[in-house]
């Protein structure tokens, strides 16, 4: 269905299509007319399904412009997700004018304050920093027409359900409710129960869940092996953009120093960082100037970091649902997507449980060795170099090429610039704390499995011929190379 089929404003119609979107995605389609005819709704999506838009523009269309008091109110389980929603709701009112603001803990009240003073209409936040300002009396939901959930089971996850019931509260029992979430566990249906008005379910397939665009795999390793068998795999699969999942704050911030210190550009996020960092990050990886993510689920839920060519499950979730959002973050809009998944032996029965949700069994993935994965850098630096010779402006440099070639071969100085531009990554030991694996759901120790077909790595990194497990994805020009930004590491 395209947009302009639906009973939107002009103005909002427009937006949307300044953005560049046409067509609904499922959650859309079917969530936005059940909301413009003011029912409640329950639906069922993850991240990157676009709900915002889903929740956001009948929302929007209800709201008065030339009334300044708060008339719509999303509630979110992260800062990032709320900036990220607050964002999305600015630009899809760009033309109705609506004032969108967004409060969250670890940022100036004060000025949180200005801004719902100075006439916000939708507030987005987070329920902790939303209830200071209740009770500061700096945030009046007496207006309030539309309420909104967002990612309830993270919210339950995290420990807010009763914050939101308090939130709830304050608002007028006339309004309408829309509840997001990616499962429904008791209490959200609870919720739906106590305090919505015969809410209309929108549920998207499970199947939709965990597209088949995304080639699964996994890799078993002891704790202590992963790190270098992550870094070979990088080497190999050379992916476009990726992101990486660790289990704690501690474990990202390792993984990122590590992997900088290999020579890949990376940056880690998690919820110790403060928000300048964070944006400052997301920002940097969405321009490309960082190639691998490095995150923790709760820092990552919500962050708009979708088109991913590659995830790697740095540590298997404990709870299966949280994988599926991971590798949701990859093979979108109809492009393929890498997921490999990093399991120690006593951890294989959660990888099982993964299997049984997303109905899509793993492929094994057998570990590059050394020489493989130098093989793939020699590669890409040759590349690399036929790259620099194409695209000329080497006059500047002749005289002190022929210099070297008085007193060294051609071969010489070839293999040395070619030596220069690879990284032999044993000259780098990196340590990464161990952790202890899950607690097993095994009666067996290491629930064991056989292999499948199991991939190889004479693919070049490229991406020309080869197996087809390890799509590799050349960079343009020089963003994202390893072989320029050794030099300075």
């Amino acid at each position: 269905m395209k947009f302009n089929e639906l009973d939107l404003l002009p103005e909002l119609l427009k937006s949307v299509q300044n953005m560049g979107f046409e067509e609904t995605t499922p959650i859309q389609e079917q969530t936005i007319p059940l909301a413009l005819a003011g029912k409640d709704v329950i639906g069922q999506a993850q991240t990157g399904t676009g709900k915002t838009a889903a929740f956001g523009l009948p929302m929007l269309q209800k709201i008065d412009v030339k009334n300044h008091n708060v008339q719509g109110l999303v509630i979110a389980p992260t800062r990032e997700l709320a900036i990220q929603t607050q964002e999305e709701l600015f630009r899809l009112s760009k033309d109705k004018r609506v004032k969108v603001t967004c409060v969250y803990g670890g940022a100036d009240i004060g000025r949180q304050i200005k801004q719902i003073k100075g006439g916000a209409q939708i507030v987005v936040g987070t329920p902790g920093r939303m209830l200071d300002h209740i009770r500061r009396k700096t945030l009046k939901l007496n207006q309030v027409q539309t309420l909104v959930l967002d990612e309830a089971d993270e919210m339950l996850n995290m420990g807010f359900i009763e914050d939101i019931e308090t939130i709830i509260q304050e608002v007028p029992a006339e309004r309408q409710t829309l509840l997001f979430s990616a499962t429904m566990p008791a209490p959200i249906k609870r919720i739906g129960e106590r305090f919505m008005q015969d809410p209309e379910t929108v549920r998207i397939k499970t199947k939709t869940l965990s597209a088949s665009t995304i080639q699964q795999y996994y890799t078993k390793a002891r704790d202590n092996e992963k790190f270098d068998i992550m870094t070979r795999l990088l080497d190999v699969q050379n992916p476009k953009s990726a992101i990486v999942f660790g289990r704690t704050k501690r474990r990202v911030d390792e993984l990122a120093k590590g992997l900088e210190m290999r020579g890949y550009q990376a940056e880690g996020i998690h919820g110790d960082l403060s928000q300048g960092k964070r944006m400052s990050v997301l920002k940097d990886f969405k321009k490309g100037k960082i190639d691998i993510l490095v995150a923790t689920d709760v820092a990552a839920r919500g962050l708009d970091v979708s088109g991913l060519s590659h995830v790697y499950n740095y540590d298997i979730p404990q709870d299966p649902e949280s994988y599926v959002h991971r590798i949701g973050r990859t093979g979108r809009a109809g492009e393929e997507g890498v997921a490999v998944t990093f399991v120690t032996p006593h951890e294989m029965g959660y990888l099982r449980t993964v299997e049984k949700l997303t109905k899509q069994p793993m492929t094994s993935l057998r570990p590059p060795t050394n020489d493989e994965a130098l093989e793939s850098q020699l590669k890409t630096a040759m590349a690399d170099i036929q790259e620099m010779i194409d695209q000329n402006g080497l006059d500047k440099y002749e005289a002190a090429a022929e210099k070297l070639l008085s007193s060294y071969s051609a071969e010489d100085l070839a293999a040395a610039l070619v030596k220069n531009m690879v990284k032999d990554p044993t000259d780098v030991p990196v340590s990464i704390t161990p952790q202890r694996p899950l607690p097993s759901k095994d009666k067996r120790r290491g629930g064991g499995r056989g292999g499948k077909g199991k991939g190889n790595y004479s693919n070049n990194r490229r991406g020309k011929g080869g197996n087809r497990n390890y799509k590799g994805k050349g960079r343009s020009g020089d963003k994202g190379n390893r072989s320029n930004n050794r030099r300075s590491n």
